[in-house]
Parts: structure tokens; C-alpha cells; sequence
């Protein structure tokens, strides 16, 4: 392969993060169809939830190039807008002037030097990150009342995360590696970092990402977390996640390959009770 025809296959990114890009990954198409379901959700949400409690400021964390920090401002919040890449810092600032940004990873502990808000708002970033844990820790400082998380989950009932590769693009993690957690594992998550009571909105976004189908798993979720308890009709109570699971009686969450199928199968057939083999309880 000649040199030209490599460069036309595989662009290389950019290198020099004050320089500008043309085109950004959080303009495709995908992102617009995402971010207009997530936005009809934050419209409805944020004004419901500032009658039950003073929500004046707000902190996006990992605010991309600066769309929803500017949703927050048009929906009456002083917001400050952080992100881990220079660059989407500096287009931010471009694209919303009037509103502040700043550079910051997520899972620097210096994030919570910028202090307490009234909201923490941090959508799609949690599953990019190598330590989420150290993340919400930091985001239940910063919350003085609530906080409103989304993003990809691991489709799993359990309270786990899986450690996953990612790409160099500019749409992913700053490290390339990230742990995905499952949403039983963000509520516990959540719950353990010392937030009151969470939940999940009756209505999701509309957008197929968040809706089961049968026997499957939501690819993303939105969750509402707050400092203090809050009924809400709109909102959906979620428990403190409970699991049988510990470290001495570990079994695989799903086999690999078809003979090890077959091997499992066998032996939950040889140890099941009859009465159960029967139909009978």
C-alpha cells in the first residue's frame, strides 16, 4: 500500500491540541438524534426537580464541545462546563461564549476544587473512564442537591463492571481503557458514594438506546441522584442493589463457546432436582 492510499485509509489525529478541528465527532448524526431525545428528557426533568429544590447552579462534567452546558443555561443555570481534551475545551468557548469552560480530567481529585453546585450533570462519560467509582465519589461532593448521570451500562442484573479497550478518537476515553459498569453497578455506585435515594425517569429518552426489548438489556441509561429524599410522580424509585455474589463463589456471568455451553447445561441438568426436571415446584 503506497503512502497516499494509507493516508486516505487511516487519518491520524491531530496531535496539537490548540489547533482546531473543521469537524467534530460530536456533530455526526448519530450524536444529533442522540442529544435531541436526551434533551427533550432535561427539558422535562430540570424544571420538575427545581420545584422541589434550589437548583441555581450547575457543573457539566465532560461537556464535549459545550451542548447540553448550554441547555442548562437556557433553561436558567450559572453553569460551568469541564472537559479532560484542550480542544473541545476551546471550541466550547467559541460556540457558547457566554458561557465558562475549563479543562479538567474527571478522575483528577482536583475536580472537586471547583467546589459545590446546586446540580452535577455528567452525561456520557462515566463508561470512558478507567476508575468511575473515584468519579461519582467526586461528583457526590460536588452535588449540593442532585445529580443527573447517563451514558452506556453493561447489560448484566449484577453490580459489575467490565474492563473494555477503546479507540484513539476523539468521542472516547482520554486513557483508551475503560471500565463500563452495569446500571445495578452505577446505583450501588451511587448509593455507596453517600447519595440519599435515585431513581429513573418513567420516561426515558425517546430513543431506542434506552428502551428493552424482551429477554435484552437497555444499551444506555439516564439516572436522577439526590442528596436528600424527593417523591416525584415522574420519577421512579430505585433500591440500594442486592446480590448474592461474593468473591468465593463466583460463577461465569456467560460461557465461552459452544462446548463449554454444552459442559454447563450438563451439569445444571445432573444437579437439578427432579422434582424441578418434572416441571413441578
Amino acid at each position: 500500500m503506497g503512502s497516499s492510499t494509507f493516508r486516505q485509509h487511516f487519518q491520524l489525529p491531530q496531535r496539537k491540541v490548540s489547533r482546531l478541528k473543521n469537524e467534530w465527532a460530536f456533530d455526526q448524526q448519530i450524536y444529533r438524534e442522540l442529544n435531541a431525545a436526551r434533551e427533550a428528557t432535561v427539558r422535562e426533568l430540570i424544571p420538575q426537580l427545581k420545584r422541589l429544590m434550589p437548583i441555581a447552579t450547575a457543573v457539566d462534567i465532560g461537556c464535549g464541545v459545550g451542548y447540553f452546558s448550554d441547555v442548562l443555561h437556557s433553561l436558567g443555570l450559572k453553569v460551568l462546563g469541564l472537559d479532560a481534551r484542550e480542544q473541545n475545551v476551546l471550541e466550547a468557548r467559541r460556540r457558547y461564549p457566554h458561557l465558562r469552560f475549563e479543562t479538567m480530567d474527571a478522575e483528577d481529585q482536583g475536580l472537586i476544587g471547583f467546589g459545590q453546585f446546586d446540580l452535577v450533570f455528567c452525561f456520557g462519560l462515566l463508561y470512558h473512564l478507567e476508575n468511575p467509582f473515584r468519579t461519582i465519589r467526586s461528583i457526590n461532593k460536588m452535588a449540593a442537591q442532585v445529580a443527573l448521570l447517563e451514558g452506556v451500562c453493561y447489560p448484566s442484573k449484577e453490580s459489575v463492571m467490565v474492563l473494555v479497550d477503546e479507540n484513539s478518537l476523539d468521542d472516547q476515553g482520554v486513557a483508551n481503557i475503560a471500565f463500563v459498569p452495569s446500571e445495578a453497578c452505577l446505583l450501588k455506585m451511587l448509593y455507596r458514594s453517600g447519595f440519599a435515594s435515585c431513581f429513573l425517569p418513567i420516561s426515558l429518552p425517546e430513543h431506542s438506546y434506552y428502551h428493552q426489548k424482551v429477554e435484552t438489556f437497555r444499551l444506555r441509561t439516564l439516572l436522577v441522584a439526590s442528596k436528600h429524599p424527593v417523591q416525584m410522580d415522574s420519577l421512579i424509585s430505585q433500591p440500594v442493589p442486592s446480590t448474592e455474589v461474593r468473591a468465593w463463589s463466583f460463577i461465569p456471568m456467560r460461557t465461552v463457546g459452544r462446548r463449554a455451553s454444552k459442559v454447563l447445561n450438563l451439569l445444571q441438568k445432573m444437579t437439578r432436582p427432579k422434582s424441578d426436571l418434572n416441571g413441578r415446584l
